[in-house]
């Protein structure tokens, strides 16, 4: 009996270790922290707590102040909706209709900020020739200057680029001879010219950039420069000499005038105010020649000065557009220096007509009687170009600093602005005067530069045509 109460007894030891050790550990649980870990954990973990409260707290701020601003833009926003719907003319005036406004003079200031006028011929290097005997470091284009032209006036009209034009006078018939043959230092003239002009244009880096490509005054103009490009005023310039015409290519310049108010060996001038007896009756045979090496090269073909049988015959034989860079309709003011109606046909885009680009003169004696020209005459010269050739065929060539006599409201550089108040005024739509001011000009150029890349792509060769009169040259004999 006693050896059967032995495991119960064991068991029991072991049930009382169990209930003893079962209270140990309820009571070591109960005394435990409820947040495990030490003092510095405790810590971070209220830190933790703020930095989530801190940032919660700074993307409430963000979210009201979005609330805010979204919502006054979208006030802001009915509000210009209701104004434009109620007054249209509203949304005009503030720019915010992309419509110019109706203010004439402010609708200028807009229009000629996006597209500044590129004028086709200024005389500018004529001035420091016999004011200043071409010493460059002496003319103060950054002053008021004696005639039409200064880097201030330039600024105030709105002047995004000009040429240059290298000009020289004819010589005296005594002088060069029947023939065109006796030397008259036009060449060497011309190359001081060309040189005072590139002077003039290093000079002032921060107001002019020397252009010799549509892409140059394109880039010119957004970097806020004058584009300066160089035109030579007549083929007397060349001595007889297309390899010349290559020479002054290389220098820089980008258009010739084929005549200026003398015969050439190229070509027949209209003279001045009246036609000239014509010697060529147009262009001379080494006068086609030398179109056709100008659209090689890419040098515009200028027709401002020339016949009209040497305009018509050049608009018809060149390839490339071409320009009269300053030039006012017969049509309005009958001279002969201004282009006819039957010439001026001829300009388009359709079949049998040429692209270019009439850019208007303000010369008083080719716009108006005397005393009667001004602002309004100019622009029925312009308006006239429009009718008969388009709008897209028509510019500004002023010949500022080359004319003494210049029409009322158009003293000077500076007063470009008005002109184009007066055409707006007049009905002429944004797009028409950005052409205008510059971008006909410009699509004339760029389709000049094509036809010269795509005949130099083609293998087209020079021309070394010579003058069929010059006796300083030996003869080619068969060997």
């Amino acid at each position: 009996m006693l050896d059967s109460l032995v495991p119960l007894k064991k068991w029991r030891a072991l049930e009382i270790d169990e209930e003893q050790r079962l209270l140990s550990t309820t009571m070591s649980a109960e005394n435990d922290p409820l947040i495990q870990g030490n003092g510095s954990d405790l810590q971070q973990n209220y830190a933790h707590d703020d930095t989530e409260y801190d940032t919660t707290q700074r993307n409430s701020r963000i979210l009201r102040n979005r609330v805010i601003i979204w919502s006054g833009l979208a006030v802001l926003f009915i509000v210009a909706v209701v104004v434009a719907l109620v007054d249209s003319a509203f949304t005009r005036d503030s720019g915010l209709s992309g419509e110019l406004p109706r203010d004439p003079q402010l609708a200028a200031q807009r229009l000629l900020d996006v597209a500044p006028v590129i004028d086709g011929h200024i005389d500018l290097p004529l001035v420091a020739r016999f004011g200043w005997r071409n010493n460059v470091t002496e003319v103060p284009l950054d002053s008021k200057m004696p005639m039409h032209v200064d880097i201030p006036r330039l600024r105030e009209g709105k002047v995004g680029g000009f040429f240059w034009s290298v000009y020289v006078s004819c010589a005296s018939p005594e002088d060069e001879g029947p023939d065109f043959l006796k030397a008259s230092w036009r060449v060497r003239d011309t190359l001081e010219q060309i040189d005072v002009a590139k002077g003039l244009i290093s000079k002032y880096p921060d107001d002019f950039a020397y252009t010799i490509s549509s892409k140059d005054i394109k880039s010119a103009v957004r970097d806020g420069k004058i584009a300066s490009i160089l035109g030579v005023e007549g083929a007397h310039q060349l001595g007889n000499s297309i390899a010349v015409l290559r020479q002054y290519y290389e220098l820089g310049v980008r258009y010739v005038t084929l005549t200026h108010t003398c015969h050439n060996a190229f070509a027949d001038s209209c003279g001045f105010l009246t036609p000239s007896a014509p010697r060529h009756y147009g262009l001379s045979p080494l006068g086609f020649k030398l179109v056709e090496e100008m659209n090689r090269l890419g040098m515009l073909v200028d027709l401002s000065h020339t016949s009209d049988m040497t305009a018509t015959q050049a608009l018809l034989h060149s390839k490339a557009p071409v320009i009269w860079s300053h030039s006012s309709a017969r049509a309005i003011h009958d001279v002969s220096r201004n282009v006819p109606d039957e010439v001026l046909g001829l300009v388009g885009f359709g079949e049998g007509q040429r692209d270019a680009v009439v850019m208007v003169n303000f010369n008083g004696p080719f716009i108006a009687n005397d005393g009667e020209a001004d602002i309004e005459a100019v622009a029925d010269h312009i308006e006239h170009i429009g009718k008969v050739s388009g709008r897209k065929h028509v510019g500004i060539g002023s010949d500022y600093d080359g004319i003494s006599v210049t029409p009322k409201g158009l003293e000077d550089v500076s007063k470009y602005p008005a002109l184009i108040a007066e055409l707006y005024q007049r009905g002429w739509s944004k797009l028409e005067l950005a052409g205008l001011t510059g971008g006909n000009f410009l699509r004339v150029f760029e389709g000049a530069e094509k036809v010269a890349q795509d005949l130099q792509d083609a293998g087209t060769l020079p021309k070394y045509d010579i003058y069929d009169r010059r006796e300083d040259l030996p003869i080619r004999k068969e060997l």
